[in-house]
């Protein structure tokens, strides 16, 4: 089953320093949090606050490629998630002429900005994607120990304000 999602937000791992692009679903906004290249964040930033340049960027070029040979760009869409790697397709489409091809996420996600169109992603990919929370050994067993071990389960992720999680 597809799910239209939406960009919620670019953000940074502060763990990595890597981009990740978050896709909310438009229908439980449950999140699909993929984690990207410098280069590509900065094109879909870009894209999203209609930055022009001079000159085209990559993505700008291959969209005026397409605008020129009359193929547009329908949808796109995260149809996989293997081994942390996640898949996406391009779908296009020039009069009775439609196929797809193989894209890296960040790539559909910027073309998709650009030919404003919809970003769908598979049902399986934003269950895949869900990381369970890890299980911890409580070290200090002590009531004083426990007390904390149960307060710190029960934070959420909105308790910290600007300092997520």
């Amino acid at each position: 089953m597809l799910h239209q999602m939406t960009i919620a937000s670019l953000a940074v791992d502060p763990g990595t320093q890597s981009p990740i692009i978050v896709l909310k679903s438009l229908e439980d906004e449950r999140p699909l949090l993929i984690w990207i290249g410098p280069l590509e964040a900065t094109s879909i930033v870009y894209a999203l606050q209609g930055v022009s340049f001079e000159r085209p960027l990559t993505h700008d070029l291959f969209k005026n490629f397409l605008e020129r040979t009359a193929f547009t760009i329908t949808r796109v869409e995260i149809c996989d998630l293997e081994n942390n790697t996640f898949f996406a397709r391009i779908f296009f489409r020039s009069g009775e002429t439609e196929f797809s091809m193989d894209a890296r996420p960040s790539d559909a996600i910027a073309m998709a900005i650009r030919f404003n169109v919809a970003i769908y992603s598979e049902e399986d990919v934003i269950t895949k994607s869900r990381r369970e929370p890890e299980t911890v050994d409580v070290v200090d067993d002590s009531e004083e120990g426990k007390k904390w071990a149960e307060y710190l389960a029960k934070l959420d992720n909105d308790d910290f304000g600007k300092y997520k999680v």
